[in-house]
């Protein structure tokens, strides 16, 4: 870890680029226009350092100080910039939320979080006031990006009018505005996950997590000062100053990536000549069809880039393969593996991923990679009770599945106001730092690369009752006489199976209740929807393949499902749970 042992913030990588690089581009926004153009706002460190310098002061004069929670729901953007720089360096701790995860998510993590101010643009702060987010806590609001009518509505202070407040205070001070130095693990903000897989948790960052993340983008991603990023996810942009890169931000809502136009995308990597890209999955695919041509002549090639990174959900071959296209043939898409809780854990390259296709096809799960710098990862048995004390011999030998424990400089240490749930996650080991249970499955291979096989709660424990042709050898027989046996079914060990399939899009492993007893029961996506004969040999061919691995063998019940739930941000997290109520309710034993 990079910062003293005593006190931290990141923002000392944005002074430190504001006094050595001033006038090197920190920030640059697109803006697309109805003609086509792009209009970019611009800001260099220099800028930027004194423009959250400003803003810093006016928060502590308008009473927002150190300590106080704030709630910040600002669109990328110049301001959002500033404003969160600001944040950390007056000691105050942003409340970073996605909007995505709806309204009633939105509503309760603001009641578990109990904000002292709301920062928003005018369409949050008018949401806040008529859905009453934050009613009991909140007492001071900003508004950004608003005018006189606009105040009223929202009902708080304009961020011109709170910049204003610091220059005016600035104008009276003797020397330059000092930030806030905080312990290294004292609270430094809250990020809340984004309710994907379950409820949303506030997850404590503190400064220590950030500058180990900010190491690990130096190191094991080789990210080095005067980069350029194409910045399509905010809590990632903000790295990018921090590290001496610039963020380069596109127009497009950063909730929804999957909606973004790939040509405003394009445009700024070619102005910019980006050399850096983080992109999640489901952007990855959509860059990746609009780029290609039906001529090698016609295809985007995206020159400058040197490294993409995708996060947020494992990228299909498919779409790496498309993607890569446009890249030249030395550069790389770093898959990485992680969580809100612990990123990044772990790292596989592009070509490497190639050449794991065999077995994950044939149910050997996802390879992740091999853990970044610093991270140590570990496999135990799966069961729900808490571990109190962590203990070397829970850890299980190579090449057996079990859940996977993560420990570093870069795990949060606990979950805001959700004691049981930081009891439930965390192990405590015997220098008194927790580790991070991730709530997912998987193996470390013999030469220590970690296979991701799905979430914990995602798995199907069944009792089946077949001939012993189908039932296979794992598990444990609970009755000769019946040939019943219980069986455990990991999610993407078994939908990677189905998925090879060429009619199949995707696949969801789910558990029913057939005669009180749980089976496992696969619903299907297609690429287009079967006619009755076809019907009959998708059906067939998927019992085929079911035979045919140990791993799937016992299942055989299947449904069609026209479109499966998926998250909004990644478009690739499906609701098992969702799937499961409707395969429960469709299913006629």
């Amino acid at each position: 870890m990079t910062s003293t042992s005593t006190s931290a913030n990141i923002c000392r990588h944005l002074a430190h680029a504001a006094e050595h690089t001033p006038n090197a581009l920190a920030v640059a926004v697109q803006k697309a226009q109805s003609n086509g153009d792009y209009r970019y706002q611009e800001l260099d460190f220099a800028k930027l350092h004194r423009e959250s310098d400003t803003i810093a002061l006016g928060l502590e004069q308008y009473g927002i100080v150190k300590g106080m929670k704030a709630v910040l729901m600002v669109t990328p953007s110049i301001e959002f910039f500033s404003l969160t720089f600001a944040l950390f360096k007056a000691g105050i701790i942003p409340i970073l939320v996605d909007p995505g995860m709806g309204i009633k998510n939105l509503k309760q993590c603001f009641a578990e979080s109990k904000p002292d101010a709301f920062i928003g643009i005018t369409k949050a702060n008018i949401a806040r006031r008529v859905l009453k987010w934050g009613k009991s806590s909140v007492t001071k609001v900003v508004n950004v990006g608003g005018n006189g009518l606009t105040k009223l509505l929202t009902g708080g202070i304009e961020l011109h009018e709170l910049a204003k407040l610091g220059e005016q205070a600035n104008a009276k001070r003797a020397e330059a505005y000092q930030m806030q130095y905080l312990a290294p693990d004292e609270l430094a903000a809250i990020l809340f996950t984004s309710g994907s897989t379950g409820i949303p948790k506030g997850v404590e960052y503190s400064h220590s997590m950030f500058e180990g993340q900010i190491d690990t983008l130096k190191l094991d991603y080789g990210i080095k000062p005067g980069e350029r990023d194409l910045a399509t996810f905010p809590l990632f942009s903000l790295f990018g100053p921090a590290l001496g890169m610039a963020s380069i931000v596109p127009d497009m809502d950063a909730s929804k990536p999957i909606t973004a136009n790939p040509a405003h995308l394009f445009a700024a990597i070619d102005k910019y000549q980006c050399s850096n890209m983080f992109v999640n999955p489901a952007l990855l695919e959509r860059l990746g069809q609009a780029g290609r041509g039906d001529a090698l002549e016609k295809q985007h090639k995206l020159n400058s880039i040197q490294r993409v990174i995708s996060a947020g959900a494992p990228a299909t071959i498919s779409s790496i393969e498309i993607f890569s296209r446009m890249l030249n043939d030395d550069v790389e898409v770093l898959n990485s593996y992680g969580a809100t809780e612990s990123l990044p854990i772990s790292m596989i390259g592009s070509k490497a991923l190639m050449g794991t296709t065999a077995i994950t096809d044939n149910g050997g799960g996802i390879c992740v990679g091999q853990p970044v710098d610093g991270v140590d990862v570990q496999i135990i048995d799966i069961h729900e009770d808490a571990i109190k004390q962590w203990d070397d011999t829970l850890s299980l030998p190579a090449n057996q599945i079990g859940e996977i424990v993560v420990s570093s400089n870069k795990v949060s240490q606990r979950y805001y106001q959700r004691e049981q749930a930081t009891i439930d996650s965390k192990i405590e080991d015997a220098n008194g730092r927790k580790r991070h249970r991730m709530g997912d499955v998987g193996y470390l291979d013999d030469d220590g690369k970690l296979w991701m096989c799905g979430r914990k709660a995602h798995r199907v424990d069944a009792t089946l009752s077949l001939n012993s042709e189908e039932l296979g050898s794992n598990g444990n027989e609970l009755d000769s006489n019946s040939k019943q046996q219980s069986k455990r079914f990991y999610s993407i060990p078994c939908e990677r199976v189905f998925n090879t399939l060429e009619d199949v899009k995707r696949s969801a492993l789910v558990g029913i209740e057939v005669n009180g007893k749980t089976v496992p029961l696969i619903c299907v996506e297609l690429v287009k929807q079967p006619n009755c004969s076809s019907g009959k040999a998708l059906y067939a061919s998927l019992l085929s393949i079911a035979k045919q691995h140990e791993h799937t063998k016992g299942i055989t019940r299947f449904l069609i499902h026209p479109d499966f739930p998926v998250d909004v941000r990644h478009n690739a997290k499906i609701f098992r749970e969702k799937l499961s109520v409707w395969a429960q309710a469709q299913w006629k034993e």
